[in-house]
């Protein structure tokens, strides 16, 4: 039985998105996988399943560096979608970034649940999912 229905991946290296999508069906994390190049492709996406009365993903795997519109951008349009439609998302950064700096700002942003290094392995998501069982 899979932790969560549908889980998102907004990474612009295909080599990553696909290691992340093995390792969340290997854990049977989630039950559907949908994945972006940008941040803008997925604020555009995530305004499609709202205006078509569907959920947005309950977990986003969000990386930093991007083209178009990188992961710090996406934050700031992220948050202006209305609560009651993104109160149940959680965010995780994924970055190959160990710049403090980054990850300071990553803890700053209370849409952020948590950071990791690349690549996201089994152990990680466990640690997702103890993070949201306590919640």
């Amino acid at each position: 039985m899979s932790f969560v229905d549908n889980t998102c991946i907004i990474d612009d290296d295909p080599i990553c998105v696909f290691g992340l999508k093995r390792t969340l069906k290997e854990a049977d994390f989630s039950k559907n996988i949908i994945a972006y190049t940008n941040g803008l492709e997925a604020i555009n996406g995530f305004k499609t399943l709202l205006n078509q009365g569907e959920k947005l993903p309950s977990i986003v795997f969000l990386d930093i560096n991007m083209p178009i519109m990188d992961g710090w951008d996406f934050l700031e349009d992220f948050v202006k979608i209305p609560n009651v439609n993104r109160d149940y998302v959680h965010i995780y950064i994924l970055s190959s970034s160990v710049d403090s700096r980054d990850i300071i700002k990553a803890k700053e942003i209370s849409a952020v649940s948590n950071y990791f290094i690349k690549p996201v392995t089994k152990l990680d998501l466990h640690k997702v999912i103890a993070e949201l069982s306590t919640q």
